[in-house]
């Protein structure tokens, strides 16, 4: 099987998120006191240690990196799967190789494949924030994944030094824990190399984060937080990050030139300099990096590639481009199956009242989940609390972009993460002091929903022995928070069991007709050539015999992946090459039937 179905066969998960928000609620109303004593000594000392706010930003940073190393026993490292992840994988390598972009293959045609560039370089086609934490990861530790555990912790970090400006340390103290739960343990922004959700919210929460002190002291320190937030986003999520940055740039400029407490035009000038310049270094290295990559300073990542391959357009009020040859079947497919089926119903008046809808409650889902919802009743009196009243701005305003957007994965929303977090948490401190009767139903309701993001986490990391139901693959990658399994594993054992061979591998990969274009095997290293396995689309026979020729000195093999389970086999040629005809019939013979053996338990 190419996806396994995770712990499907249990209760879900998700069911059971439902089942005890529905019991919280009802013991709320049940039992107003519950647990009162018990509550009140926990939350004492949660208060001693908020009050202490360096501290509290430090332990939950600290608490989301130790916690995510202690479970790997039991959530290990993830395996590579989605086009995506091998993008920014491809971006690693190349940055980690000390280059910015590789040369176009010989056989490039042979090598097309999803979410990258191929021409006028051979380069990932994301924005290069994802891929330079990768790359920061495989150098200093060894394994990329590091890059993304580091990026996720800060993050969790960033979120509660944010909260610390808009509302009490407690509850600050309170969103830290909360998005290392839901964040930073078990989503698919630590589980994939591809969210790049992280990066973004981590921009995110430094820019709202920066703006509330810029205005209360305006200090240079604040002004280089709200700096690197500015960077951040441009090289993750430029987009949703201009709607972040333009609520927040008309405040600061309305503040410094109207506003009752300006500063001075001197102290003005000595504390953005060396910020801005920071932000146009940036910008010339970025302009740089779209010259070496896609030819142009002004040519963004994602224009080539997109220009090139896809069909459906990023924008509602975009038409749709003329198809373009294909090489492949697969590619058309996911340009077609994947882009374009969507892209046909929101552009319609009757589609795009649902998928708008559909979109709004995928990024709920993801944010929220079913046990953060109840607090959202008091949402009214949220959009008349002028504590975050700026904060609500800003997510009208991200509504309005996320109108005129296609498609929605969560990390689209990335850098208004602790945005949301904010105006929960205030939804919830005004659940607290709601009464029923004259008794704390509200206090004891936000009591029990913390306290069982407690106990989901605990059954989330038990899912497996406890046989309870993961959301399956796409769904768990693009929009729970439960994260998802470990997919992925055919193909890594397949390269795997070839990197154990003697010589150099050259592995032709042949879909059938049925074939998930989203399970994508066809992925390379920056430097193919000098690859040890290279992966490339069976092409039929007189274009594979050219590819074959090119690469002579190696043992050339036929994958099959659609098989039960993927069949790896040599490939049939009328004449091996050299190394094929020399290798060690013995071995080749025992690796396939080892593989075949180990897939099928």
């Amino acid at each position: 099987m190419i996806v396994s179905p995770a712990t499907e066969a249990g209760p879900s998960l998700i069911l059971i998120e439902g089942g005890l928000t529905a019991i919280a609620i009802a013991a709320a109303f049940a039992f107003p006191r519950l647990g009162s004593s018990f509550f009140r000594r926990i939350e004492r000392v949660f208060g001693q240690l908020a009050r202490r706010k360096s501290l509290s930003v430090a332990v939950v940073g600290v608490t989301a990196f130790l916690l995510r190393l202690a479970i790997l026993p039991l959530c290990p490292i993830p395996l590579p799967f989605v086009s995506d992840d091998f993008s920014f994988l491809l971006a690693a390598d190349t940055f980690a190789s000390g280059r910015l972009t590789n040369p176009t293959p010989a056989m490039w045609m042979h090598f097309e494949s999803f979410q990258i560039t191929l021409k006028p370089t051979y380069m990932s086609m994301y924005f290069p924030a994802q891929g330079l934490v990768l790359a920061a990861g495989k150098v200093l530790t060894g394994h990329p994944w590091c890059g993304v555990l580091v990026m996720t912790a800060l993050m969790c970090a960033a979120i509660c030094w944010m909260l610390q400006a808009w509302l009490p340390p407690t509850w600050a103290l309170l969103g830290g824990i909360l998005a290392v739960v839901r964040l930073g343990l078990f989503s698919y922004w630590i589980d994939t190399y591809s969210g790049g959700g992280s990066i973004a919210a981590l921009g995110g929460a430094l820019v709202l984060g920066a703006l509330p002190r810029l205005m209360k002291t305006f200090r240079l320190r604040d002004s280089l937080w709200m700096a690197v937030g500015i960077i951040l986003l441009a090289t993750s999520r430029p987009y949703e990050g201009i709607l972040l940055c333009l609520p927040v740039a008309f405040v600061l400029w309305r503040w410094m030139f109207f506003g009752s407490t300006r500063p001075a035009a001197a102290v003005l000038l000595r504390r953005t300099a060396f910020p801005l310049a920071l932000v146009v270094a940036a910008g010339a290295w970025m302009g740089y990096y779209n010259y070496r990559a896609f030819g142009s300073p002004l040519t963004a990542p994602y224009t080539t590639n997109r220009a090139q391959y896809a069909i459906a357009p990023y924008f509602v009020w975009q038409s749709a481009r003329p198809e373009p040859a294909y090489r492949h079947a697969m590619m058309r497919e996911f340009y077609h199956q994947d882009e374009l089926d969507t892209f046909v119903k929101i552009h319609s008046i009757r589609g795009f009242v649902p998928q708008t809808l559909l979109k709004a409650a995928r990024g709920i889902l993801f944010f929220s989940g079913i046990l953060l919802l109840p607090p959202l009743i008091m949402v009214r009196r949220v959009f008349h609390d002028h504590r975050v009243r700026f904060l609500v701005i800003c997510c009208m305003v991200l509504a309005i972009g996320q109108l005129g957007e296609v498609f929605l994965i969560p990390h689209y929303l990335a850098p208004f993460t602790a945005a949301f977090y904010a105006i929960g948490l205030q939804a919830m401190r005004h659940l607290r002091v709601w009464k029923s009767s004259g008794q704390p139903v509200g206090m004891t309701l936000v009591r029990l929903t913390v306290t069982l993001c407690v106990v989901l986490t605990g059954m989330r990391l038990f899912a497996e022995p406890l046989h309870l139901g993961i959301p399956v693959w796409p769904a768990a990658w693009a929009s729970e928070w439960y994260g998802r399994g470990q997919f992925g594993s055919a193909r890594e054992h397949v390269n795997a069991e070839l990197e154990k061979l003697p010589g150099k591998e050259l592995v032709l990969v042949r879909y059938s007709s049925n074939h998930n274009p989203l399970d994508e095997w066809v992925y390379n290293a920056a430097d193919i050539d000098h690859s040890k396995v290279i992966w490339a689309r069976d092409m039929g026979a007189a274009d594979n015999r050219e590819l074959i020729q090119y690469y002579k000195d190696r043992q050339v093999w036929l994958v099959q992946p659609d098989m039960r389970p993927a069949k790896l086999s040599p490939y049939p040629l009328v004449s091996q090459p050299a190394q094929s005809a020399t290798g060690n019939p013995k071995l080749i013979s025992s690796m396939t039937q080892r593989h075949n053996q180990e897939a099928n338990q």
